[in-house]
């Protein structure tokens, strides 16, 4: 079996005038020259694994990776707009758990406390 011979082909799918650019033809991450937005990635991982109550952690979650994905494209408003998004998400996420976990105790040492009460009871009653 014969194979045909190699012949290297260039391909340029953007229009040309005749002129050469010094612009890349694609969007690239542009240098920032300010300081970086912080998009919250590590809170919202912790929020997400540990205090997901009615999924804000994974809403935190998501709009942090779109934070870190607008900073990436050099975008540094929307980053911004995006990473205050998680972060009011994360600390919601935060309040609500840490409510949960208050009222999940209470119930418990209140349950804790009536049967201690009714074992007494029972306890009385024997002797």
């Amino acid at each position: 079996m014969q194979t045909a011979p190699h012949h290297p082909v260039a391909i340029h799918m953007q229009p040309h005038d005749g002129k050469e650019s010094d612009a890349p033809p694609y969007p690239y991450a542009r240098a920032a020259t300010g300081p970086q937005p912080k998009d919250y990635v590590l809170w919202s991982l912790f929020s997400f694994s540990f205090l997901n109550a009615c999924c804000l952690g994974f809403a935190a979650l998501v709009f942090s990776i779109k934070s870190r994905d607008r900073k990436v494209v050099g975008d540094p408003e929307g980053a911004t707009t995006y990473g205050k998004t998680s972060k009011c998400l994360n600390i919601a996420a935060l309040i609500v758990s840490v409510i949960i976990l208050i009222i999940f105790i209470i119930i418990l040492i209140t349950f804790a406390a009536a049967f201690q009460a009714q074992m007494q009871a029972m306890m009385k009653k024997r002797n």
